[in-house]
């Protein structure tokens, strides 16, 4: 039994990857059909090894909501099963010690019998029913940064201010087309072409972004934003496991400079580098993440690279005072 992370209906025309959509994406708030926003009421599912989880937990951390949403970790290598899913083989008996399953999907079964799709992470569940009400990547860090502010501690930042909710949007929109699921249209790639104009886009899109961080310290000035949350789960994943596993290998995120240094900066930031699991990434992406895996082949868990350099000075508080 091969170990799956990818549904081959995500393979589209040519090669292409297609990923699907999310399914549960009820917004925050008091009407009719809204979530409340309730302290204790949800757990937060996540695995270290997922950038789109990672996103929602460094936000959930930077703001504060860490006392108001549990977190539920699951396995970086997914569990031999004849379909793919997620496991809490790291909690005593192989149970979420909160909601009490034993696999990811069973919350997404429970909110929907018929649930067909990858049960994916994020997945905020509602504790007492044990049904996964919101697994919208796309804008649950947004909620948290709006609908939970009476939630935030006290000097948590703005990462998502009205005056620049345009512009991070549209640069969110750019970062999720070009770097953040761009590595994986090249590292799931069914063709040639496929992987090549994916490995194209990757390395354009992160020459731009190497001469914007030239100019600011952040992606949109002196402010710390979403944007750079969203860009960062990507970057902290670059070489440890995408270049080699996705074959994204033109360059590493250490040949550009400033990329570097800014993904130094934050991963020296509260919320960012103590959420970052650099072992659980690289298991996951070299002995977990295939499609069509044959159950034979071989995996080997590469040594490097040597993360320490990550803890070394950017510099760029200094520079752009």
């Amino acid at each position: 039994m091969g170990v799956k992370s990818v549904d081959n209906a995500e393979i589209g025309k040519k090669g292409y990857f297609v990923r699907q959509n999310n399914q549960f994406t009820a917004t925050f708030g008091t009407g009719q059909g809204e979530l409340p926003v309730e302290a204790g009421k949800y757990r937060l599912l996540w695995a270290p090894v997922c950038p789109w989880a990672h996103r929602s937990v460094i936000v959930r951390s930077i703001l504060g909501l860490d006392k108001v949403i549990s977190l539920g970790t699951a396995d970086p290598l997914r569990p031999r099963l004849d379909h793919i899913d997620w496991t809490f083989t790291l909690d005593d008996g192989d149970v979420d010690p909160v909601l009490g399953i034993h696999y990811i999907g069973e919350v997404y079964k429970n909110a929907d019998p018929d649930y067909q799709k990858r049960p994916t992470v994020p997945a905020l569940v509602d504790i007492e029913t044990k049904k996964v009400v919101e697994n919208d990547y796309h804008n649950l860090t947004y909620y948290f940064e709006r609908d939970w502010k009476k939630f935030h501690k006290k000097g948590a930042p703005d990462l998502f201010p009205e005056n620049l909710e345009q512009e991070i949007r549209d640069l969110n929109d750019i970062i999720f087309h070009d770097i953040n699921n761009g590595v994986y249209k090249a590292g799931f790639a069914r063709s040639q072409e496929a992987y090549e104009d994916a490995y194209d886009n990757v390395f354009k899109r992160l020459d731009w972004l190497e001469e914007r961080l030239s100019k600011q310290r952040y992606l949109h000035g002196s402010q710390l934003t979403d944007s750079d949350v969203r860009l960062y789960t990507t970057l902290a994943r670059f070489d440890v496991a995408y270049y080699g596993s996705f074959h994204v290998n033109k360059r590493r995120l250490i040949d550009y400079p400033n990329l570097w240094a800014y993904a130094r900066d934050l991963y020296q930031t509260p919320g960012f580098g103590d959420t970052t699991d650099f072992e659980a990434i690289k298991k996951h992406y070299f002995l977990s993440t295939h499609i069509d895996v044959n159950e034979e082949k071989i995996k080997i868990l590469p040594k490097g690279p040597d993360t320490t350099a990550w803890l070394e000075a950017s510099g760029r508080a200094e520079k752009f005072i």
